[in-house]
């Protein structure tokens, strides 16, 4: 793969790791735009290292490139923390394509498997975060603009304890730690662009200006 890479303009391979403990290792020392992701990594899981790294290093972005083709593969992927799947055998133009797209923040499958995705996941393959259902994806939007659980139960209709319940969910489904953590990641896939009234009034933790 490191010798395809190189062939394509403005995409440089900052290096080659063959097992999940070198990967992981790689990533912290030279944080990479987006990793490419082989599922069987000599003794470990392409699928743990991914989760892995969604949890320990978010801005890092996962594009798998693999053989498996079942849709429990692909499932796993994405609800890993995957931005892309792709097949070996992708072209050259794909893998550019799922490199540049996965890096700015698209969700990127190959031929039949956004398709697949999309009936898999219960929801649009298209959109960010295809692992949460359309009422999740209603409550990250409102909590990326900085609104509180009162204010979102309002807003949706829902009671507090469902907003709660909804916000646990897609912690646990993101392989988050904290809403502030939720929050960084929306903006980051683009969600929640608050409004003048909306707009949070302290910093997200961890988030540089």
């Amino acid at each position: 793969m490191g010798a395809l890479l190189d062939t394509l303009g403005g995409i440089e391979c900052v290096g080659e790791a063959a097992d999940a403990s070198t990967a992981l290792a790689l990533v912290a020392r030279v944080r990479p735009d987006v990793v490419l992701m082989d599922l069987h990594l000599g003794q470990g899981s392409g699928i743990e290292v991914t989760r892995l790294l969604r949890r320990d290093h978010p801005s890092v972005r996962v594009l798998v490139v693999s053989m498996l083709n079942d849709d429990a593969s692909l499932v796993a992927a994405l609800r890993a923390g995957a931005r892309g799947y792709l097949l070996k055998g992708a072209s050259a133009a794909d893998v550019e394509r799922g490199i540049r797209g996965v890096a700015g923040g698209d969700l990127i499958l190959g031929g039949p498997l956004a398709d697949r995705a999309g009936a898999l996941l219960g929801g649009r393959a298209d959109a960010p975060f295809p692992q949460l259902t359309d009422r999740e994806r209603e409550v990250l939007e409102l909590l990326a603009r900085g609104l509180s659980n009162p204010l979102i139960a309002h807003r949706l209709g829902l009671s507090a304890k469902t907003v709660r319940n909804n916000v646990s969910v897609i912690l646990v489904k993101l392989h988050l730690g904290s809403r502030a953590e939720a929050i960084a990641l929306a903006r980051d896939h683009g969600l929640g662009a608050p409004s003048p009234a909306e707009a949070p009034t302290a910093p997200v933790p961890g988030r540089s200006a």
